[in-house]
C-alpha cells in the first residue's frame, strides 16, 4: 500500500481515483473494497481489525479510498506506516449540496436497486454497504428501497470532525491535505512523480457515478451479467406459472 485516502465520499475521490490511475497505481476504490475483498471486510468487522489481515488484502493494492476506507483509514496505516495519506476535502455547502444530489440519483436509479436486489454480488455489495453506513458515524443508511440522509447539521458535523481526526493524527510528512480543484501540480509533488503532459481528470460530475461504474468498473458489470443471467432463468419459469395458471382458470 502506497496511498491511503482518507477523505469521504463526494470529495472529489472519483476524479482522484482516475488521476492516481492515470499516473500508473492500482486503486481500490469502494466497488472493488466490495465486490473483491467485501467478505474480508466482513470479518473484520466481526472480529476487529488485525494488521496482518490489512496486510493480505492489501499486498497488490496501491490506493485505498472511499468507504469503508475513510472510517478505518488509521487501521490501515497501521498495517502500512510508510503509506501516504491524501486527505481529499471540499467546501462544505458544496460538499452538502453533492451530497443530497448522489443520494437522489441513487434514488432515482431504478435499475441499479433493481441489480443490487436480485444479483448474489448486489445483495453482497448491499449488505457491505450497510454495515459501513452504520460505523461511518451514521451519516446515512442504506435500506432495500431508497438511501435515507440525515439532517445537514449532523452531516456536517461528522465531515469536519473527520477532517479534524485526519490532520491531528496522521504524520504530517506523509499528509497532504488536497482538492481536486488545484489539479496535478500538489499532488504530483507530494508523490514525487512527473506531471503528465494530460489535461486533470473530472470525473462524476452531477453525481452520474453509477453510469460511469456501468461503463468502466468489472465489479459493477459482473452484476449486470448476473442480472441478465438472472432474467433469462426466471423467464421460462414465468412461463410456466402462466401456463399452470392458464389451465387452472381457463380449461
Amino acid at each position: 500500500m502506497k496511498i491511503i485516502v482518507a477523505g469521504l465520499p463526494k470529495t472529489g475521490t472519483k476524479t482522484l481515483n482516475a488521476a492516481l490511475t492515470m499516473l500508473g497505481y492500482n486503486v481500490y476504490d469502494w466497488m472493488e473494497n466490495f465486490g473483491y475483498l467485501g467478505d474480508d471486510w466482513a470479518k473484520q468487522y466481526r472480529e476487529g481489525f488485525r494488521v496482518e489481515d490489512l496486510k493480505r488484502m492489501f499486498h497488490n493494492v496501491d490506493v485505498s479510498m472511499d468507504n469503508p476506507i475513510d472510517f478505518c483509514w488509521e487501521e490501515i496505516l497501521e498495517a502500512f506506516p510508510n503509506a501516504k495519506v491524501i486527505l481529499n476535502t471540499r467546501d462544505d455547502d458544496r460538499w452538502y449540496k453533492s451530497i443530497v444530489n448522489q443520494v437522489d440519483q441513487l434514488n432515482n436509479d431504478i435499475g441499479y436497486r433493481i441489480v443490487r436486489t436480485i444479483t448474489y454480488s448486489g445483495i453482497k455489495a448491499h449488505y457491505h454497504m450497510a454495515i459501513v453506513a452504520r460505523h461511518l458515524a451514521k451519516i446515512w443508511t442504506w435500506p432495500w428501497s431508497t438511501v435515507t440522509l440525515f439532517n445537514e447539521e449532523a452531516v456536517m458535523r461528522v465531515k469536519r470532525i473527520h477532517e479534524r481526526n485526519v490532520k491531528l493524527v496522521a504524520p504530517k510528512d506523509q499528509l497532504l491535505v488536497y482538492e481536486v480543484s488545484q489539479g496535478w501540480g500538489p499532488l504530483c509533488d507530494f508523490l514525487g512523480v512527473a506531471i503528465p503532459d494530460v489535461p486533470f481528470p473530472h470525473k462524476n460530475k452531477g453525481g452520474n457515478v453509477m453510469d460511469l461504474h456501468r461503463k468502466e468498473n468489472p465489479v459493477m458489470q459482473r452484476m449486470e451479467r448476473e442480472f441478465k443471467i438472472t432474467v433469462a432463468c426466471m423467464f421460462p419459469l414465468l412461463l410456466f406459472l402462466f401456463y399452470l395458471l392458464y389451465k387452472c382458470l381457463f380449461v
